[in-house]
């Protein structure tokens, strides 16, 4: 098939190009950037330029190249400062919206087959049980400073899977980590931990579940491949609490447990989104990919990819 990736050159782009090309697909990759050409054919994709802000240029991306499939990977995130999450996300956020409309818009104008795109497990409501499965419900009260982002989210999965003239598939992916990711050798959380700046708030009862880069760039390819329209947690096999793998990375890496603070201490240096994601987040369980898409992740538990990584 003839398969369009926009963020090709991201953290997940880079793991699924060439997994698509070694599948078989043909392969073009949108970048925004004419210095990243070069990487994009290295990858084995077919480069195109174009602004995923812009209309035109998306559309003209698009029926250049009149693909089968677009994979809408489309992300901005650099640093996080969660006390101002949405200000960090905003970009993002702005491509989940704008950039969403846009690739939709342009793949009708072709016939696209298959439309798959890159949501967040972090949209689960924070009632109920630890761990939700696809049909459970969406988060109608994040924390103010995610108010935003969680706003996009939930635009990107309502506007893909309102596409009924598509196969549309949204991808909830997990907590990211290896190489690209914070959570990685160099990566900067894994320096906090290191360095003992990266504190357990609360009774660290957030449920997280995470996800090698790699191992979402497998889930992606099966989802092209075996997808059924629906939405698919893309997660390792073991969501733990924060109190869990916290100090399980900082024995990994060889660093003093991390100190406990309480909940008002932890909301002076990571704001409420912060502490919402140390003591409420629910995690997600990865049974409807693996039976449907017939995958199964190359690293099942957080505590072994980190020793990996």
């Amino acid at each position: 098939m003839r398969v369009l990736v926009a963020g090709a050159t991201g953290v997940i782009g880079r793991q699924l190009v060439p997994r698509l090309v070694a599948a078989g697909h043909e392969v073009s990759g949108i970048t925004r950037s004419e210095s990243k050409r070069a990487l994009v054919r290295e990858l084995g994709a077919e480069p195109v330029v174009a602004d995923a802000l812009d209309r035109g240029q998306v559309a003209a991306a698009v029926a250049q190249v009149r693909p089968d499939v677009i994979v809408h990977q489309l992300t901005a995130i650099g640093s996080l400062d969660t006390r101002h999450f949405d200000r960090d996300f905003a970009l993002t956020n702005r491509l989940r919206t704008q950039g969403t409309d846009y690739l939709l818009s342009a793949g009708q104008a072709v016939g696209v087959r298959q439309f798959v795109a890159q949501s967040n497990c972090v949209v689960y409501a924070r009632t109920g049980g630890a761990i939700k499965r696809e049909e459970d419900a969406f988060d109608t009260s994040p924390a103010r400073e995610m108010r935003e982002s969680v706003a996009a989210m939930r635009h990107l999965e309502e506007a893909v899977l309102g596409a009924q003239w598509t196969d549309a598939i949204v991808l909830r992916y997990g907590w990211f980590y290896g190489p690209g990711t914070s959570l990685a050798r160099d990566g900067e959380q894994f320096e906090l931990v290191r360095k003992h700046k990266f504190p357990l708030v609360g009774d660290g009862g957030g449920v997280w579940s995470f996800i090698h880069v790699a191992d979402a760039a497998e889930a992606t390819v099966a989802a092209i491949e075996h997808g059924q329209r629906g939405i698919y947690n893309v997660v390792d096999d073991s969501p733990a609490s924060v109190a869990e793998w916290l100090p399980g990375l900082a024995q990994l890496l060889g660093a003093k447990p991390p100190m406990r603070v309480p909940r008002f201490v932890g909301r002076l240096f990571a704001g409420e989104a912060g502490v919402v994601m140390m003591t409420q987040l629910r995690g997600a369980s990865n049974a409807k990919a693996k039976r449907e898409l017939a995958w199964r992740p190359a690293h099942p538990s957080w505590r072994e990819g980190f020793a990996a990584t």
